[in-house]
């Protein structure tokens, strides 16, 4: 989409910047963001020798951008505007109240009325946007920057049509990132306790992308800067809406903290965002359900694994849980549970011994540790020695009986020793012969008192690894109570 331009200069917390592409503009914005609710941290603090210097370089930055030096412009109707904003009594003057505004941190985009949409409305043409994290800061971990990087996009996805749906390679329409100073986009960031992050407003190329400033100190909590408060703010410009001066809004210029955990999008924010992209199709949809799948002949499995005696079997979004020793079987949303994992699993197995379960996408895969992704994830499934011209696994299981790992593709598996992590040198080999009458495909599988299930199809064969041969055809749903 092409983003009318808006001129201006570089300032401490944002600018509006052309974009060098064909005819593309597009603005940047940057979040500075210092909790006006906390403990300034040494330094910020700027001390004020000339009060009306200053002011003249505050409007400058904050009403002026664009409009010409600072010389040409009388300050009067500036101040008069900075006021009103604010909700400070409008006087012209620089009294003591405007002056202490002024000294306070907050965002450098031009300040505009309740919720507002960026001059000319740039939005995405389409409602299924992808997004990539490019690297990680040593702040927290991997899984706390994941988790708030997805409950950020989740803030605008349960209110519109809108999905987001995490990608690992090639471009995606939303880069993120963690970069200090110069980062090669000619907006460097200014070092610790300044601007925190900036966004592009919808478009091609580096349009929507999110940078985080990586001398910050990034957290889950109230200390620092919460990392999931500021990326919401800047999906809210990644996705087209500028400021707003509500006070309680998301898009309010100037960081404090609010409980992640109790975090709903204010009103200012949803009106705003429903402008654009109207409101969500379908209401959002209770995570846990009891039993919902009422027994479809039809239904069939991404995966299928066990995890410390309970059974999981996944399915786009979504995934059973049979609840061991019990009857009922309930569904949970993947990423309710664990928001750093991709949908639409294609294949998961347990390895009781070191109490993991290992879950693949794709040529990624992830490791799970009770309720938690393992630091370090995901990797690459070549780690494991799979030859490149394998880029998806069908179906996984781990025999303790025999001692290996099988992993299923297309017609063909692979046989893993986890004890000495490396793939046996007879594979691959035929499904056919180290399975007889199963098919030529497995689709999911796991082990249960010391047997194989293995789904191909509309069947389930239960299958026992030592006398190597199948001992029952079950139906596909049996251990769903049906």
């Amino acid at each position: 989409m092409t983003n009318q331009s808006k001129v201006g200069h570089l300032h401490i917390c944002a600018v509006d910047s052309t974009k060098h592409t064909t005819a593309m503009m597009s603005w940047i914005l940057f979040l500075l963001c210092i909790p006006c609710c906390m403990a300034f941290p040494a330094g910020v603090q700027t001390t004020i020798d000339n009060n009306e210097e200053f002011a003249k370089e505050y409007l400058k930055k904050f009403y002026i951008n664009g409009e010409g030096g600072i010389q040409r412009i009388p300050l009067l109707p500036k101040i008069y505007q900075m006021q009103a904003f604010f909700g400070l009594e409008v006087t012209g003057r620089l009294d003591e109240k405007t002056k202490a505004l002024m000294k306070q941190p907050r965002c450098g985009v031009p300040d505009v009325g309740r919720f507002s949409t960026f001059s000319g409305n740039p939005m995405w043409k389409k409602k299924d946007l992808t997004y990539r994290i490019k690297n990680y800061t040593p702040d927290v971990t991997r899984n706390e920057v994941d988790q708030a990087i997805q409950k950020a996009f989740k803030v605008w996805s349960d209110v519109t049509p809108l999905t987001f749906t995490r990608i690992y390679d090639g471009v995606s329409d939303i880069e993120i990132l963690f970069a200090s100073k110069d980062h090669n986009d000619f907006l460097p960031f200014d070092g610790p306790s300044g601007v925190l992050a900036h966004a592009f407003a919808p478009g091609d190329n580096i349009g929507g992308d999110l940078h985080f400033d990586e001398d910050e100190k990034w957290t889950s909590g109230s200390a620092g800067v919460n990392l999931f408060l500021v990326a919401a703010h800047e999906l809210g410009h990644s996705l087209g809406l500028d400021h707003s001066k509500d006070r309680n809004a998301l898009m309010y210029p100037i960081y404090s903290y609010l409980n992640p955990n109790t975090f709903q999008l204010p009103q200012d924010d949803l009106n705003g965002i429903q402008s654009l992209y109207g409101q969500k199709e379908k209401p959002v949809v209770p995570p846990k359900v009891s039993n919902p799948i009422n027994c479809q002949e039809s239904i069939s499995f991404d995966a299928v694994t066990t995890q410390r005696g309970d059974i999981l079997f996944f399915k786009n979004r979504s995934f059973w849980r049979k609840i061991a020793g019990k009857s009922e079987v309930e569904q949970l949303e993947i990423n309710s549970l664990w928001p750093s994992l991709p949908i639409g699993i294609d294949a998961a197995y347990e390895y009781q011994k070191k109490d993991q379960v290992l879950l693949f996408k794709g040529t990624k895969y992830w490791v799970l540790k009770g309720s938690k992704v393992e630091e370090g994830f995901p990797k690459n499934i070549y780690e494991l020695g799979f030859p490149l011209t394998v880029t998806q696994i069908d179906a996984a299981v781990h025999s303790e009986e025999a001692g290996r790992t099988y992993f299923f593709v297309n017609d063909r598996y692979w046989s893993y020793n986890e004890e000495n992590s490396q793939m046996d040198k007879e594979s691959p080999q035929r499904i056919s012969k180290g399975f007889p009458d199963v098919g030529d495909k497995v689709e999911a599988a796991f082990r249960s008192n010391g047997m194989l299930y293995l789904f191909s199809g509309n069947q389930q064969y239960e299958f026992n690894t030592i006398k190597k041969k199948v001992t029952r055809l079950l139906k596909y749903t049996s251990w769903l109570n049906c």
